[in-house]
């Protein structure tokens, strides 16, 4: 199988092929996000802490409690390192997985 470590390498050949597979892992910025819970939205912007102190690359609504949609206005946001400006089409409380 293509990408398996050889028997065969040497402890320094094997770090090298070791960092070339598991750094693109590591430096996804998916994995060290975090999951904010119970947020209670309103209809209209809503300005969440989204505690990252780093730019907001994404976020994922993973718990809604109602039926409604949501968008972001981050391109405006004035403070992308430490909040998210979401619109809700109406009252719900969410969970976000945020990175």
């Amino acid at each position: 199988m293509a990408g398996l470590l050889s028997h065969s390498l040497t402890w320094d050949q094997a770090k090298d092929k070791w960092s070339s597979q598991l750094n693109p892992i590591l430096q996804n910025p998916l994995i060290n996000g975090q999951i904010l819970s119970g947020i209670k939205v309103k209809s209209g912007t809503n300005v969440i802490n989204h505690g990252l102190q780093q730019n907001l690359q994404g976020y994922i609504v993973i718990m809604n409690s109602a039926n409604v949609t949501f968008y972001d206005t981050q391109q405006k946001n004035q403070t992308p390192q430490l909040t998210l400006q979401l619109v809700s089409s109406g009252i719900a409380t969410i969970s976000l997985y945020v990175f």
